[in-house]
């Protein structure tokens, strides 16, 4: 009986230790990237491929663009997948981020109630269609987190000339996707990129008021953080990751990923 608890102990420290070797001979990456990236699906696409080429594990982390840039200074990631332009270039000037790489890019969408309250379905632009809102006081529900799409929010409001406050502006605190189950269910009006308004489209009744515009470009990079600031960082498979992204296969999942299912890709390739 104890030759048997012997072998039987044996055999478990056997598969542990060889369970544990092959972990550790996995090369991992930790990317921190966008809600609205995460939300949409598109990792799901385009991670298992790399993976298995590369013989590689990436760990995701979902959070704001803010947050993102954050854990990359803090040496807590090895490549930020973000869509902030300006604050993208100060984070590798600063000598924090290397090989900075636009990937694709979509749009940010105004979407709110289908009674349109305050009537700006058909507006030129969105800073008429923002300052019409703000006039008559229509409930907004606004992400309120440092993210990407928040940014870019605030530097809308900005062209408007004025900082939305109130009871009729209301933050969040949250991802995107959570920010519009949100706005749906309080009938209000919200600032969203496409791609996560297309996959919430099934749960939540709002609809798209805004026309495509520049002001609402909505431009994707990744960058690998720098291993001159933290040895750690996993700079061979970082790479590896970047290039995959930009290669053919990579832009084709992009091109391809939302096509069958919405009837049009969540997001563009840069160039196309």
């Amino acid at each position: 009986m104890r030759m048997k608890k012997k072998i039987f102990l044996l055999g478990f420290i056997f598969v542990m230790v060889f369970t544990l070797g092959c972990r550790k001979g996995v090369s991992h990456l930790i990317l921190a990237t966008t809600t609205s990236v995460e939300n949409s699906g598109l990792l799901d696409a385009l991670i298992p491929v790399f993976e298995k080429e590369a013989e590689a594990k990436v760990d995701v982390i979902a959070c704001g663009t803010g947050k993102a840039i954050q854990l990359a200074k803090n040496g807590d990631c090895d490549l930020i997948l973000v869509h902030d332009p300006e604050t993208e270039k100060k984070f590798v000037r600063d000598g924090y981020g290397v090989n900075r790489k636009s990937i694709m890019y979509n749009d940010f969408v105004i979407v709110g109630p289908e009674d349109d309250p305050a009537k700006i379905k058909g507006m030129s632009g969105v800073i008429s269609a923002l300052s019409t809102i703000a006039h008559k006081k229509a409930l907004f529900i606004s992400r309120g987190d440092d993210s990407g799409t928040h940014k870019r929010e605030r530097q809308l409001w900005k062209k408007v000339g004025l900082i939305p406050e109130g009871e009729w502006y209301q933050e969040t605190g949250q991802g995107m996707g959570a920010t519009l189950v949100i706005a749906s269910q309080k009938k209000a009006y919200c600032l969203t990129d496409h791609a996560t308004y297309l996959s919430c489209k099934g749960r939540i009744a709002l609809i798209m008021l805004s026309n495509r515009n520049q002001l609402l470009y909505n431009p994707y990079s990744i960058i690998l953080v720098n291993p001159k600031k933290y040895a750690h960082i996993n700079y061979r498979k970082g790479i590896e990751f970047i290039n995959f992204l930009i290669s053919n296969k990579g832009k084709k999942i992009i091109r391809e990923f939302g096509k069958e299912e919405f009837g049009e890709p969540l997001f563009h390739p840069v160039g196309e």
